[in-house]
């Protein structure tokens, strides 16, 4: 489907959809905390939304590799006044969470999508919860937990093997009654992967599309592999980011995590321009 309509917010397909991360939390691996405190948070969201953002992703909890969890009274405590002010302003916004509690409160404070990197297999019953709603729900893939996920990394063939679980969480959530228009799948770029696995699900968007019926999301941004590929620092992983987000779009990924909304947004707008030419030169 070219558009889909979540809760009142037109997703539209035709074009890359941008997804800007806002973490609050005080160990985020990029931002380090830098919009911990709400009102720093839904400044962060205005601005977002200002510079082209289409979604807001908003979490409590850092999923980092060897990250710890988070109770859900505390999650809770940062997440629900940002959503609340974002949401209020007509904003669409999806919480990052692998809480089925936090899900539902969230939805209840406003949100319109969970953002699940553990694709239900932390909490089941957050599948339910996104049903219950009519959420859009991300089905994220990781094999284990943040804090033991990069003990994982035994893929014979990665794409495939992604694909192929990811397929099997889809049907779980079409059997609990979610459509497939409300299904994100999202490869889970750094999540037990190496960077050459990660460089090579960026580009698999069009097989995990195919094999899962529902559209692509992507979270490259200033992840790990960038760093092991080039040799940059976190601070200095922009050139990879975009790189990543317009090759993936390319492969047919459509809503990208990103940090940076303006960079990525004007390559996009770019990249938009000359695509047109680049299909004339595969013919």
């Amino acid at each position: 489907m070219d558009t889909v309509a979540i809760h009142g917010h037109t997703l539209n397909f035709l074009k890359p959809v941008i997804m800007g991360v806002i973490n609050v939390t005080p160990d985020s691996f990029f931002d380090g905390g830098a919009y911990f405190d709400a009102s720093r948070a839904i400044d962060a969201g205005f601005e977002m939304m200002n510079l082209g953002a289409h979604i807001l992703d908003i979490g409590g909890e850092s999923t980092r590799p060897g990250s710890t969890s988070v109770d859900t009274e505390e999650e809770l405590r940062r997440v629900i006044p940002v959503i609340h002010a974002l949401s209020d302003a007509g904003f669409p916004v999806s919480i990052d969470t692998m809480k089925s509690t936090v899900a539902r409160i969230a939805l209840e404070a406003g949100a319109f999508m969970v953002n699940d990197v553990s694709g239900g297999n932390f909490d089941p019953e957050i599948i339910s919860v996104a049903d219950d709603f009519g959420a859009g729900f991300v089905v994220g893939h990781m094999r284990g937990l943040p804090e033991n996920m990069q003990s994982t990394i035994n893929f014979k063939d990665v794409i495939t093997e992604v694909a192929e679980e990811l397929a099997l969480t889809v049907q779980k959530c079409k059997v609990a009654g979610i459509p497939t228009s409300r299904i994100f799948v999202d490869p889970g770029i750094g999540f037990g992967k190496t960077a050459l696995q990660s460089a090579l699900l960026t580009g698999s968007g069009r097989i995990i599309s195919e094999r899962c019926g529902c559209h692509v999301l992507i979270g490259p941004s200033n992840k790990s592999f960038i760093g092991k590929i080039s040799g940059a620092e976190v601070t200095d992983r922009l050139p990879g980011t975009i790189s990543s987000c317009i090759m993936g779009w390319i492969s047919g990924a459509k809503i990208f995590r990103v940090h940076d909304v303006t960079a990525v947004k004007q390559a996009f707008d770019i990249a938009e321009e000359i695509y047109p030419a680049y299909k004339l030169c595969l013919e």
